[in-house]
């Protein structure tokens, strides 16, 4: 059930996708709600579980945030619907070279960032005539991007820290694992939560310069300085060759290892909502 408007609090969608709901704003993380992670209905990884909600039950937004261009992180589809069905959702904060996608798809205010870049979200009400705002800054991670043979690595790919008065959250997007994590705990840390993929990690000869395992996910929230780790990228599609339901286990035994107790380390249901704070 999702948290009524105002509260803090965090609802996983599945894969990347998240509602944020913090300081007053309400964002969503890498939409992908479509059946199928791909340009054409039907071909292509398919989701075994439904989105969380799907477009026209979204609620207001005041911003779309995008880590990169894979099909399983930026939908088409979900992206034009949103635009077309959603109140507000015509902010987009994309990394570089991605503008133009969204601008296409009538979101009036776009903002390209490259990595140590940040943009503020602004709003004020009626009954506060003070503004209130949530800082978004645009971070490396360890990936590529493309959605042909063709487009390799021509727009950025990202991670975010999105900080508002009342949490401190860390969106991983889509990453291997290295001592990036390391320099951007020192920087931007410390973060009360670090949403981070754990699945996509088999065979490691080919997935491990791109995507982390679940013990690997552990590490960086370690050095991100994160109070709570919070699961994804993981349950929704099939991506690669690990069972489906391993990376959970593997990920919450790993957490417990590094001194995470469980209600620090989050698996959360698709669909579920948990308060931040």
């Amino acid at each position: 059930m999702l948290a009524a408007a105002g509260a803090e609090s965090l609802t996983w969608l599945g894969h990347a996708c998240f509602l944020i709901r913090t300081g007053g704003f309400t964002i969503l993380t890498d939409p992908f709600l479509s059946d199928y992670a791909s340009p054409v209905a039907g071909l292509g990884p398919k989701r075994y579980v439904p989105p969380g909600l799907a477009v026209e039950d979204l609620p207001d937004l005041d911003a779309v945030v995008i880590s990169h261009n894979h099909y399983d992180h930026l939908d088409d589809r979900s992206v034009s619907e949103i635009s077309l069905k959603v109140r507000g959702a015509r902010v987009a904060v994309v990394p570089s070279g991605l503008g133009s996608f969204f601008s296409s798809r009538g979101y009036s205010d776009v903002r390209e960032l490259a990595w140590g870049e940040g943009t503020l979200l602004r709003k004020s009400s009626s009954s506060s005539p003070s503004s209130s705002s949530v800082s978004l800054s645009c971070l490396p991670s360890i990936h590529f991007s493309g959605r042909t043979p063709f487009d390799r690595n021509a727009t950025l790919w990202c991670s975010w820290s999105i900080v508002s008065p009342s949490l401190r959250l860390y969106f991983a997007g889509d990453t291997g694992y290295g001592p990036v994590f390391a320099g951007i705990g020192a920087e931007y840390g410390p973060f009360d939560v670090a949403l981070l993929p754990i699945g996509a990690y088999e065979p490691a000869s080919i997935m491990r310069p791109v995507h982390m395992n679940p013990e690997e996910a552990v590490a960086a929230g370690r050095d991100l300085r994160a109070s709570t780790l919070v699961a994804m990228h993981w349950g929704t599609i099939v991506l690669t060759d690990e069972p489906p339901f391993e990376p959970p286990v593997r990920f919450c035994a790993a957490a417990l290892r590094a001194g995470y107790p469980d209600d620090r380390a989050w698996v959360m249901r698709i669909g579920e909502t948990r308060e931040t704070r």
